[in-house]
Protein backbone atom coordinates (compact mmCIF):
# COMPACT_ATOMS: atom_id res chain seq x y z
CA UNK A 1 0.00 0.00 0.00
CA UNK A 2 1.50 3.32 -1.07
CA UNK A 3 1.53 6.25 1.37
CA UNK A 4 1.58 9.04 -1.19
CA UNK A 5 -1.29 10.73 -2.92
CA UNK A 6 -1.96 10.13 -6.64
CA UNK A 7 -0.65 13.63 -7.39
CA UNK A 8 2.60 12.82 -5.61
CA UNK A 9 2.90 9.53 -7.45
CA UNK A 10 2.47 11.10 -10.87
CA UNK A 11 5.02 13.85 -10.31
CA UNK A 12 7.52 11.77 -8.31
CA UNK A 13 7.59 8.98 -10.89
CA UNK A 14 7.98 11.47 -13.71
CA UNK A 15 5.26 9.83 -15.81
CA UNK A 16 3.73 13.18 -16.72
CA UNK A 17 0.19 11.87 -16.24
CA UNK A 18 -2.35 14.68 -16.24
CA UNK A 19 -4.44 15.32 -13.18
CA UNK A 20 -8.25 15.43 -13.49
CA UNK A 21 -9.55 18.96 -14.20
CA UNK A 22 -10.62 21.10 -11.26
CA UNK A 23 -14.02 21.67 -12.86
CA UNK A 24 -16.39 24.59 -13.32
CA UNK A 25 -17.94 24.27 -9.87
CA UNK A 26 -14.53 24.68 -8.28
CA UNK A 27 -13.98 27.87 -10.26
CA UNK A 28 -17.33 29.25 -9.12
CA UNK A 29 -16.27 28.65 -5.54
CA UNK A 30 -12.84 30.04 -6.44
CA UNK A 31 -14.38 33.25 -7.85
CA UNK A 32 -16.72 33.70 -4.89
CA UNK A 33 -13.89 33.31 -2.42
CA UNK A 34 -11.63 35.69 -4.36
CA UNK A 35 -14.26 38.43 -4.49
CA UNK A 36 -15.26 38.10 -0.83
CA UNK A 37 -11.57 38.17 0.12
CA UNK A 38 -11.21 41.42 -1.81
CA UNK A 39 -13.84 42.82 0.54
CA UNK A 40 -12.03 41.27 3.51
CA UNK A 41 -8.83 42.98 2.37
CA UNK A 42 -10.63 46.30 2.37
CA UNK A 43 -11.92 45.46 5.85
CA UNK A 44 -8.40 44.79 7.18
CA UNK A 45 -7.73 48.49 6.66
CA UNK A 46 -11.18 49.87 7.43
CA UNK A 47 -11.97 48.18 10.77
CA UNK A 48 -8.69 48.79 12.65
CA UNK A 49 -8.42 52.32 11.26
CA UNK A 50 -11.99 53.02 12.31
CA UNK A 51 -11.26 51.63 15.79
CA UNK A 52 -8.14 53.79 16.06
CA UNK A 53 -10.23 56.82 15.14
CA UNK A 54 -12.41 56.07 18.15
CA UNK A 55 -9.81 55.17 20.79
CA UNK A 56 -6.03 54.92 21.28
CA UNK A 57 -6.26 52.40 24.12
CA UNK A 58 -4.28 49.19 23.31
CA UNK A 59 -6.75 47.10 25.29
CA UNK A 60 -9.80 48.55 23.50
CA UNK A 61 -8.10 48.14 20.12
CA UNK A 62 -7.18 44.54 21.00
CA UNK A 63 -10.75 43.93 22.16
CA UNK A 64 -11.94 44.44 18.57
CA UNK A 65 -9.68 41.56 17.49
CA UNK A 66 -10.92 39.52 20.46
CA UNK A 67 -14.54 39.99 19.40
CA UNK A 68 -13.68 39.09 15.81
CA UNK A 69 -12.20 35.72 16.84
CA UNK A 70 -14.42 34.96 19.86
CA UNK A 71 -17.01 33.11 17.72
CA UNK A 72 -14.33 30.53 16.86
CA UNK A 73 -14.18 29.72 20.56
CA UNK A 74 -17.93 29.81 21.23
CA UNK A 75 -19.58 28.78 17.96
CA UNK A 76 -17.18 26.48 16.09
CA UNK A 77 -18.41 23.25 17.77
CA UNK A 78 -22.13 23.77 17.06
CA UNK A 79 -21.20 24.98 13.56
CA UNK A 80 -19.72 21.55 12.86
CA UNK A 81 -22.99 19.80 13.70
CA UNK A 82 -24.91 22.32 11.58
CA UNK A 83 -22.51 21.70 8.68
CA UNK A 84 -22.96 17.93 8.80
CA UNK A 85 -26.74 18.15 9.21
CA UNK A 86 -27.43 20.59 6.37
CA UNK A 87 -26.51 21.28 2.76
CA UNK A 88 -23.08 22.91 2.86
CA UNK A 89 -23.65 24.99 -0.26
CA UNK A 90 -26.85 26.49 1.20
CA UNK A 91 -25.06 27.38 4.44
CA UNK A 92 -22.36 29.22 2.47
CA UNK A 93 -25.00 31.25 0.62
CA UNK A 94 -26.86 32.17 3.82
CA UNK A 95 -23.62 33.14 5.58
CA UNK A 96 -22.57 35.37 2.69
CA UNK A 97 -25.88 37.23 2.63
CA UNK A 98 -25.72 37.70 6.41
CA UNK A 99 -22.24 39.20 6.14
CA UNK A 100 -23.41 41.50 3.35
CA UNK A 101 -26.32 42.78 5.45
CA UNK A 102 -24.21 43.27 8.59
CA UNK A 103 -21.45 45.13 6.76
CA UNK A 104 -23.97 47.40 5.06
CA UNK A 105 -25.44 48.21 8.48
CA UNK A 106 -21.98 49.20 9.71
CA UNK A 107 -21.58 51.42 6.65
CA UNK A 108 -24.82 53.24 7.50
CA UNK A 109 -23.79 53.83 11.14
CA UNK A 110 -20.35 55.09 10.09
CA UNK A 111 -21.91 57.36 7.46
CA UNK A 112 -24.13 58.97 10.09
CA UNK A 113 -21.21 59.64 12.45
CA UNK A 114 -18.19 60.09 10.19
CA UNK A 115 -18.27 63.87 10.58
CA UNK A 116 -17.14 63.46 14.20
CA UNK A 117 -14.17 61.20 13.33
CA UNK A 118 -10.59 62.33 12.81
CA UNK A 119 -9.21 62.03 9.30
CA UNK A 120 -6.58 59.36 8.46
CA UNK A 121 -3.72 61.88 8.49
CA UNK A 122 -4.71 63.10 11.96
CA UNK A 123 -5.01 59.54 13.30
CA UNK A 124 -1.59 58.53 12.01
CA UNK A 125 0.14 61.27 14.00
CA UNK A 126 2.24 59.56 16.66
CA UNK A 127 0.81 60.00 20.13
CA UNK A 128 -2.53 61.36 18.93
CA UNK A 129 -5.28 61.10 21.55
CA UNK A 130 -8.84 60.50 20.43
CA UNK A 131 -11.91 60.77 22.64
CA UNK A 132 -13.90 57.55 22.70
CA UNK A 133 -17.18 57.50 20.82
CA UNK A 134 -19.08 54.83 22.79
CA UNK A 135 -21.89 54.29 20.26
CA UNK A 136 -19.55 53.79 17.31
CA UNK A 137 -17.14 51.64 19.32
CA UNK A 138 -19.97 49.35 20.49
CA UNK A 139 -21.19 49.14 16.89
CA UNK A 140 -17.75 47.97 15.77
CA UNK A 141 -17.66 45.35 18.55
CA UNK A 142 -21.15 44.04 17.79
CA UNK A 143 -20.48 43.89 14.07
CA UNK A 144 -17.22 42.01 14.50
CA UNK A 145 -18.88 39.39 16.73
CA UNK A 146 -21.75 38.80 14.30
CA UNK A 147 -19.49 38.85 11.24
CA UNK A 148 -17.16 36.42 12.98
CA UNK A 149 -20.06 34.05 13.70
CA UNK A 150 -21.12 34.07 10.06
CA UNK A 151 -17.48 33.56 9.05
CA UNK A 152 -17.22 30.45 11.25
CA UNK A 153 -20.22 28.88 9.53
CA UNK A 154 -19.04 29.90 6.06
CA UNK A 155 -15.45 28.75 6.43
CA UNK A 156 -16.36 25.41 8.00
CA UNK A 157 -18.90 24.78 5.24
CA UNK A 158 -16.45 25.81 2.50
CA UNK A 159 -13.63 23.57 3.71
CA UNK A 160 -15.93 20.58 4.03
CA UNK A 161 -17.56 21.35 0.66
CA UNK A 162 -14.25 21.38 -1.23
CA UNK A 163 -13.70 17.58 -1.23
CA UNK A 164 -17.17 17.14 -2.74
CA UNK A 165 -16.36 19.15 -5.88
CA UNK A 166 -12.63 18.43 -6.25
CA UNK A 167 -11.09 14.99 -6.75
CA UNK A 168 -8.73 13.88 -3.91
CA UNK A 169 -5.58 14.01 -6.10
CA UNK A 170 -6.34 17.68 -6.76
CA UNK A 171 -6.91 18.87 -3.19
CA UNK A 172 -3.45 20.34 -2.53
CA UNK A 173 -3.43 21.99 -5.97
CA UNK A 174 -6.98 23.34 -5.54
CA UNK A 175 -6.34 24.62 -2.02
CA UNK A 176 -2.98 26.11 -2.96
CA UNK A 177 -4.32 28.03 -5.95
CA UNK A 178 -7.34 29.19 -3.99
CA UNK A 179 -5.24 30.56 -1.13
CA UNK A 180 -2.69 32.19 -3.39
CA UNK A 181 -5.44 34.07 -5.24
CA UNK A 182 -7.16 34.91 -1.96
CA UNK A 183 -3.89 36.46 -0.85
CA UNK A 184 -3.78 38.66 -3.96
CA UNK A 185 -7.29 39.91 -3.23
CA UNK A 186 -7.00 40.02 0.56
CA UNK A 187 -3.60 41.65 1.03
CA UNK A 188 -2.41 42.95 -2.34
CA UNK A 189 -5.45 44.55 -3.95
CA UNK A 190 -7.92 45.00 -1.07
CA UNK A 191 -5.86 47.03 1.44
CA UNK A 192 -4.63 49.70 -1.02
CA UNK A 193 -8.19 50.00 -2.32
CA UNK A 194 -9.41 50.28 1.28
CA UNK A 195 -6.87 53.03 2.00
CA UNK A 196 -8.04 54.96 -1.05
CA UNK A 197 -11.69 54.59 -0.05
CA UNK A 198 -10.88 55.77 3.50
CA UNK A 199 -9.44 58.97 2.09
CA UNK A 200 -12.75 59.58 0.31
CA UNK A 201 -15.03 58.74 3.26
CA UNK A 202 -14.91 56.43 6.28
CA UNK A 203 -18.11 54.68 5.15
CA UNK A 204 -17.01 53.79 1.59
CA UNK A 205 -14.86 50.74 2.45
CA UNK A 206 -17.76 49.12 4.30
CA UNK A 207 -20.13 49.65 1.37
CA UNK A 208 -17.73 47.94 -1.04
CA UNK A 209 -17.13 45.16 1.49
CA UNK A 210 -20.89 44.52 1.68
CA UNK A 211 -21.15 44.36 -2.11
CA UNK A 212 -18.34 41.78 -2.26
CA UNK A 213 -20.23 39.43 0.09
CA UNK A 214 -23.40 39.81 -1.96
CA UNK A 215 -21.61 38.96 -5.21
CA UNK A 216 -20.00 35.93 -3.53
CA UNK A 217 -23.44 34.71 -2.43
CA UNK A 218 -24.73 34.92 -6.00
CA UNK A 219 -21.73 33.00 -7.39
CA UNK A 220 -22.13 30.17 -4.87
CA UNK A 221 -25.83 30.00 -5.73
CA UNK A 222 -24.77 29.23 -9.33
CA UNK A 223 -23.21 25.95 -8.18
CA UNK A 224 -25.98 23.39 -8.83
CA UNK A 225 -27.40 21.69 -5.75
CA UNK A 226 -26.63 18.32 -7.28
CA UNK A 227 -23.04 19.24 -8.09
CA UNK A 228 -21.68 17.51 -5.03
CA UNK A 229 -22.23 13.76 -4.85
CA UNK A 230 -24.31 12.43 -2.00
CA UNK A 231 -22.18 12.17 1.09
CA UNK A 232 -21.64 8.76 2.59
CA UNK A 233 -23.54 8.29 5.82
CA UNK A 234 -22.70 5.90 8.63
CA UNK A 235 -24.94 2.91 9.16
CA UNK A 236 -27.68 4.02 11.52
CA UNK A 237 -29.64 1.73 13.79
CA UNK A 238 -33.29 2.40 12.94
CA UNK A 239 -34.79 -0.26 15.21
CA UNK A 240 -37.36 0.66 17.83
CA UNK A 241 -34.75 0.29 20.59
CA UNK A 242 -32.35 2.75 18.96
CA UNK A 243 -31.94 6.06 20.72
CA UNK A 244 -32.58 9.18 18.59
CA UNK A 245 -29.48 11.04 17.48
CA UNK A 246 -29.08 14.32 19.35
CA UNK A 247 -26.84 17.35 18.85
CA UNK A 248 -24.83 16.33 21.89
CA UNK A 249 -24.34 12.79 20.56
CA UNK A 250 -23.15 14.05 17.18
CA UNK A 251 -20.88 16.65 18.74
CA UNK A 252 -19.32 14.14 21.13
CA UNK A 253 -18.70 11.80 18.19
CA UNK A 254 -16.67 14.51 16.45
CA UNK A 255 -14.74 15.41 19.63
CA UNK A 256 -13.89 11.78 20.33
CA UNK A 257 -12.71 11.14 16.78
CA UNK A 258 -10.30 14.08 16.85
CA UNK A 259 -9.09 13.53 20.41
CA UNK A 260 -8.44 9.87 19.65
CA UNK A 261 -6.32 10.68 16.58
CA UNK A 262 -2.63 10.66 17.49
CA UNK A 263 -1.72 13.12 14.72
CA UNK A 264 -4.62 15.58 14.48
CA UNK A 265 -4.91 16.05 18.26
CA UNK A 266 -1.42 17.54 18.74
CA UNK A 267 -1.66 19.32 15.38
CA UNK A 268 -4.81 21.15 16.52
CA UNK A 269 -3.27 22.12 19.86
CA UNK A 270 -0.04 23.32 18.23
CA UNK A 271 -1.94 25.39 15.67
CA UNK A 272 -4.05 26.90 18.46
CA UNK A 273 -0.95 28.06 20.30
CA UNK A 274 0.58 29.25 17.02
CA UNK A 275 -2.51 31.30 16.18
CA UNK A 276 -2.60 32.70 19.71
CA UNK A 277 0.96 33.98 19.29
CA UNK A 278 0.07 35.47 15.90
CA UNK A 279 -2.94 37.41 17.18
CA UNK A 280 -0.96 38.53 20.24
CA UNK A 281 1.10 40.75 17.96
CA UNK A 282 -1.48 41.33 15.25
CA UNK A 283 -4.09 42.74 17.64
CA UNK A 284 -2.03 45.89 18.21
CA UNK A 285 -0.59 46.07 14.68
CA UNK A 286 -2.45 49.26 13.79
CA UNK A 287 -0.94 51.08 16.80
CA UNK A 288 2.50 49.58 16.17
CA UNK A 289 2.34 50.72 12.54
CA UNK A 290 1.08 54.22 13.37
CA UNK A 291 3.29 55.02 16.36
CA UNK A 292 6.47 52.96 15.89
CA UNK A 293 6.70 52.63 12.10
CA UNK A 294 4.95 56.02 11.56
CA UNK A 295 2.90 54.76 8.61
CA UNK A 296 0.20 56.66 6.76
CA UNK A 297 -3.00 54.83 5.67
CA UNK A 298 -1.44 54.17 2.26
CA UNK A 299 1.79 52.84 3.77
CA UNK A 300 -0.23 50.69 6.18
CA UNK A 301 -2.07 49.25 3.20
CA UNK A 302 1.18 48.61 1.31
CA UNK A 303 2.50 46.85 4.43
CA UNK A 304 -0.02 44.10 3.87
CA UNK A 305 1.03 43.53 0.25
CA UNK A 306 4.19 41.87 1.54
CA UNK A 307 1.97 39.16 2.95
CA UNK A 308 0.20 38.89 -0.39
CA UNK A 309 3.42 38.18 -2.27
CA UNK A 310 4.49 35.59 0.27
CA UNK A 311 1.04 34.01 0.18
CA UNK A 312 1.03 33.80 -3.61
CA UNK A 313 4.43 32.11 -3.68
CA UNK A 314 3.39 29.80 -0.86
CA UNK A 315 0.13 28.83 -2.54
CA UNK A 316 1.79 27.88 -5.82
CA UNK A 317 4.83 26.13 -4.32
CA UNK A 318 3.53 24.52 -1.10
CA UNK A 319 2.84 21.15 -2.69
CA UNK A 320 6.29 21.15 -4.35
CA UNK A 321 8.06 22.15 -1.11
CA UNK A 322 6.19 19.45 0.79
CA UNK A 323 7.32 16.78 -1.69
CA UNK A 324 10.93 17.98 -1.78
CA UNK A 325 11.69 18.26 1.94
CA UNK A 326 8.77 16.39 3.48
CA UNK A 327 5.61 17.50 5.26
CA UNK A 328 7.21 17.47 8.72
CA UNK A 329 10.17 19.76 7.91
CA UNK A 330 7.79 22.04 5.98
CA UNK A 331 5.71 22.57 9.13
CA UNK A 332 8.92 23.09 11.10
CA UNK A 333 9.83 25.96 8.76
CA UNK A 334 6.64 27.74 9.85
CA UNK A 335 7.53 27.53 13.53
CA UNK A 336 11.23 28.41 13.32
CA UNK A 337 10.58 31.05 10.68
CA UNK A 338 7.88 32.57 12.87
CA UNK A 339 10.37 33.02 15.72
CA UNK A 340 12.90 34.82 13.52
CA UNK A 341 10.28 36.94 11.78
CA UNK A 342 8.61 38.14 15.00
CA UNK A 343 11.99 38.98 16.51
CA UNK A 344 13.01 41.08 13.50
CA UNK A 345 9.67 42.92 13.45
CA UNK A 346 9.89 43.56 17.19
CA UNK A 347 13.25 45.27 16.70
CA UNK A 348 12.40 47.08 13.44
CA UNK A 349 11.72 50.78 12.97
CA UNK A 350 11.27 50.86 9.17
CA UNK A 351 8.05 49.64 7.63
CA UNK A 352 9.90 48.38 4.50
CA UNK A 353 11.73 45.79 6.63
CA UNK A 354 8.45 44.76 8.23
CA UNK A 355 6.99 44.41 4.70
CA UNK A 356 9.70 41.87 3.87
CA UNK A 357 9.05 39.98 7.11
CA UNK A 358 5.32 39.86 6.39
CA UNK A 359 6.10 38.29 3.01
CA UNK A 360 8.21 35.57 4.62
CA UNK A 361 5.65 34.97 7.35
CA UNK A 362 2.75 34.54 4.95
CA UNK A 363 4.77 32.11 2.82
CA UNK A 364 5.24 29.86 5.84
CA UNK A 365 1.62 30.28 6.97
CA UNK A 366 0.23 29.22 3.58
CA UNK A 367 2.71 26.33 3.46
CA UNK A 368 1.30 25.13 6.79
CA UNK A 369 -2.33 25.59 5.68
CA UNK A 370 -2.01 23.80 2.33
CA UNK A 371 -0.39 20.77 3.96
CA UNK A 372 -2.60 20.47 7.04
CA UNK A 373 -5.98 21.33 5.49
CA UNK A 374 -5.41 18.95 2.57
CA UNK A 375 -4.37 16.29 5.10
CA UNK A 376 -7.58 16.75 7.09
CA UNK A 377 -9.73 16.68 3.98
CA UNK A 378 -8.08 13.37 3.05
CA UNK A 379 -8.10 11.45 6.33
CA UNK A 380 -11.35 12.54 8.06
CA UNK A 381 -14.42 10.46 7.07
CA UNK A 382 -16.81 12.59 5.04
CA UNK A 383 -19.84 12.09 7.29
CA UNK A 384 -17.73 13.43 10.18
CA UNK A 385 -15.84 16.09 8.25
CA UNK A 386 -17.93 19.05 9.39
CA UNK A 387 -17.86 18.12 13.07
CA UNK A 388 -14.22 17.04 13.27
CA UNK A 389 -13.16 20.08 11.26
CA UNK A 390 -15.05 22.34 13.67
CA UNK A 391 -13.52 20.66 16.73
CA UNK A 392 -10.08 21.06 15.16
CA UNK A 393 -10.78 24.73 14.54
CA UNK A 394 -12.13 25.13 18.08
CA UNK A 395 -8.63 24.34 19.33
CA UNK A 396 -6.81 25.97 16.40
CA UNK A 397 -8.77 29.25 16.25
CA UNK A 398 -10.19 29.38 19.77
CA UNK A 399 -6.85 30.67 21.07
CA UNK A 400 -7.05 33.74 18.81
CA UNK A 401 -9.27 35.88 21.06
CA UNK A 402 -7.16 34.90 24.06
CA UNK A 403 -3.97 35.82 22.21
CA UNK A 404 -5.44 39.14 21.06
CA UNK A 405 -6.42 40.09 24.60
CA UNK A 406 -2.97 39.11 25.89
CA UNK A 407 -1.40 41.35 23.23
CA UNK A 408 -3.24 44.39 24.54
CA UNK A 409 -2.52 43.51 28.17
CA UNK A 410 1.19 43.04 27.44
CA UNK A 411 1.34 46.58 26.04
CA UNK A 412 -0.45 48.01 29.07
CA UNK A 413 1.73 46.05 31.52
CA UNK A 414 4.96 47.05 29.76
CA UNK A 415 3.96 50.73 29.85
CA UNK A 416 4.08 50.52 33.65
CA UNK A 417 7.89 50.27 33.59
CA UNK A 418 8.92 51.28 30.04
CA UNK A 419 8.03 53.79 27.34
CA UNK A 420 5.27 53.41 24.74
CA UNK A 421 7.72 52.41 22.00
CA UNK A 422 8.99 49.34 23.85
CA UNK A 423 5.48 48.49 25.01
CA UNK A 424 4.23 48.25 21.41
CA UNK A 425 7.24 46.10 20.48
CA UNK A 426 6.88 43.68 23.40
CA UNK A 427 4.08 41.44 21.96
CA UNK A 428 6.30 40.70 18.95
CA UNK A 429 9.25 39.78 21.17
CA UNK A 430 7.12 37.52 23.39
CA UNK A 431 5.67 35.84 20.28
CA UNK A 432 9.20 35.18 18.97
CA UNK A 433 10.13 33.30 22.14
CA UNK A 434 6.82 31.43 22.04
CA UNK A 435 7.48 30.16 18.51
CA UNK A 436 10.80 28.62 19.58
CA UNK A 437 9.23 26.82 22.56
CA UNK A 438 6.41 25.59 20.32
CA UNK A 439 8.88 24.19 17.78
CA UNK A 440 10.55 22.06 20.48
CA UNK A 441 7.12 20.63 21.37
CA UNK A 442 6.00 20.08 17.77
CA UNK A 443 9.14 18.64 16.14
CA UNK A 444 8.76 15.03 17.42
CA UNK A 445 5.00 14.99 16.94
CA UNK A 446 4.46 16.40 13.41
CA UNK A 447 6.77 14.24 11.31
CA UNK A 448 6.54 13.25 7.65
CA UNK A 449 6.35 9.58 8.62
CA UNK A 450 3.35 10.15 10.89
CA UNK A 451 1.49 12.17 8.22
CA UNK A 452 2.18 9.59 5.52
CA UNK A 453 0.99 6.84 7.86
CA UNK A 454 -2.25 8.74 8.52
CA UNK A 455 -2.92 9.08 4.79
CA UNK A 456 -2.22 5.37 4.24
CA UNK A 457 -4.54 4.42 7.11
CA UNK A 458 -7.35 6.54 5.65
CA UNK A 459 -6.97 4.87 2.23
CA UNK A 460 -6.96 1.45 3.89
CA UNK A 461 -10.14 2.22 5.84
CA UNK A 462 -11.95 3.35 2.68
CA UNK A 463 -11.03 0.14 0.86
Amino acid sequence: MTTSTPEQQNEADGKGESLPPLGSNYFKLFSASTISNLGDGIGTIAYPWLASAVTRSPVLIALVAVMQRLPWLLFSLPAGVITDRNDRRTLMVISSWLRAALTLAVAVVVLLRQGDLLGPDEISAAGAVVESDLVLYLTVLAATVLLGTAEVLYDNSAQTFMPAIVAPPNLERANGRLWSTEQIANTFVGPPLGAFLLLVAFSFPFVVDAISFAVAAVLITLIPKGAAPAREKPVVDTSETAEPTTWRTELVEGVRWLWGHDLLRPMAIILGLLNGLGTMSGAILVLFAQEVLLTSPTEFAILGTGGAIGGIVGGWTASWVSRKIGSGPSLGITLVGGAVIHLVIGLASEWILVWVMFSMFMFTAVLWNVITVSLRQTIIPDHLLGRVNSVYRFFAWGMMPIGALLGGLIVVATEQFADRDLALRMPWLVAAAGHLVLYLFAAPRLTTAKMDAARAAAVSDES
